[in-house]
């Protein structure tokens, strides 16, 4: 094991590649007495082209087919329930499929080792019947059928339909009803036996707990864990600068009328090595513009254009998109004054470093949460495919020059707008 310090965090790491290449970090904790797993596999929603395998040619598989894959796993042989094998020790336990992965989690108080051991031993046992798929169906349908009826998913899914011509981003996480019809067992088996396999997934485990001995514990329990595959290809997806759609409008059964914006860029304007370097300086600009202690904060509140909003930046492939969501009542207005900010962007120095002491403070805060320093490193390994040891050094570094030259890099001209309007007739979509 390697023993990584997080700088001036005051916590360290054990970080191993076992034999099978898996990634094991753990981070044990002396004044805990609860714990958090997350065991992850690099396949999301994202991937849907690829060589499966032990076959030569690629295949496409149904939209919705990892987040399918991910509830069938719970689903075992020998008929025991995770959730119930969980329960039984008061621990808790979840799933969840993204663009880009799918995580399996346990946490709790008791019984670390034990139920470290069925966490590797259900995730790592698939079972998949004709029977077992088939009934999954109907399951998978209904929670796609409650998703569609909910405003924040349909502007959410309408947005990046706008967005993106062609990446499968542009598809919902679960697919539609319609393809989740296509799904076969033999689908679900390519899928697992590609991406389920030691080198593309890691495990992170944070606890009172001797690093030694849970280390031993996971050697033991993945040494028959063997990979399928030395690497995986990818069929490279080609998606243009150009938005799909500029403008869409529906009409739906809401009270207050939402919005969404979607401004897309190429990552290569920026011409940043450390991408998590660029993204810190991304989420700057966003916070200076629009974060709570803006002045466009201060100004649309003060006018009653918002009742709430967010936003954040998106990487998908090469690109970088900025994505404002909010709830106003007059939707063209809001617009109008988001537009205006990002047209007169006015940086000051004070504020920048009223920022990082913000971030570095909740660094620290991080760290004392067993379930969010896990949730943080999982996302680095994801996004950065490395363990951040000195995230703090590099909040200290940023500067109002290097964010100038960023800034002046931006092109806000490559826009998708949405709204959603109650009880209208459906105007356009383009």
């Amino acid at each position: 094991m390697k023993k990584i310090s997080l700088k001036k965090l005051d916590l360290n790491c054990y970080v191993e590649t076992l034999q099978n290449d898996l990634d094991v970090i753990l981070i044990p904790y002396k004044d805990k007495n609860n714990y958090y797993i997350s065991y992850v596999t690099r396949f999301g929603s994202d991937i849907n082209t690829f060589v499966p395998a032990g076959l030569k040619k690629y295949i496409k598989i149904s939209n919705g087919t990892a987040h399918f894959l991910e509830h069938k796993m719970f689903e075992q042989k020998d008929g025991v329930d995770p959730f119930t094998f969980f329960s039984e020790s008061g621990t808790g336990a979840n799933a969840f499929t993204s663009f880009d992965s799918t995580q399996y989690i346990c946490y709790g108080t008791k019984e670390l080792e034990k139920n470290l051991k069925f966490l590797l031993k259900f995730v790592n046992s698939p079972y998949f019947t004709d029977d077992n798929v088939e009934k999954e169906k109907g399951i998978i349908k209904e929670e796609i059928k409650m998703q569609e009826d909910v405003p924040e998913w349909i502007l959410d899914t309408k947005l990046r339909e706008g967005l993106y011509n062609v990446h499968p981003r542009r598809i919902s996480i679960a697919g539609s009803c319609e393809d989740i019809d296509g799904i076969t067992k033999e689908e679900l088996y390519k899928c697992y036996n590609t991406f389920y396999q030691p080198n593309n997934m890691f495990l992170v485990v944070a606890g009172n707990f001797s690093e030694t001995a849970i280390m031993d514990i996971i050697r033991k329990s993945l040494e028959k864990k063997k990979n399928t595959q030395s690497s995986i290809k990818y069929k490279k997806v080609k998606e243009p600068l150009e938005v799909a759609s500029k403008d869409i409008e529906l009409s739906l059964n809401l009270k207050i009328p939402k919005i969404a914006l979607g401004y897309k860029m190429q990552e290569s304007l920026f011409q940043t090595k450390n991408k998590f370097e660029l993204d810190l300086y991304l989420y700057m600009f966003a916070s200076l513009l629009f974060g709570p202690a803006s002045n466009f904060k201060e100004r649309v509140r003060n006018n009653n254009l918002m009742t709430n909003f967010y936003y954040e930046w998106e990487t998908v492939n090469g690109y970088k998109t900025l994505i404002i969501l909010a709830e106003t009542e007059n939707p063209e207005l809001f617009i109008d004054e988001v537009e205006k900010e990002l047209k007169n962007i006015k940086i000051i120095e004070e504020d920048i470093e009223r920022i990082k002491k913000v971030w570095i403070s909740n660094e620290v805060k991080t760290v004392d949460s067993i379930e969010n320093i896990v949730s943080n490193i999982v996302y680095d390994q994801i996004k950065y495919n490395k363990l951040i040891d000195n995230k703090v050094d590099i909040i200290n570094s940023l500067n109002k020059k290097k964010l100038d030259t960023i800034v002046s890099k931006m092109n806000f001209t490559n826009r998708t707008k949405v709204i959603l309007l109650p009880n209208k007739i459906i105007t356009k979509e383009s």
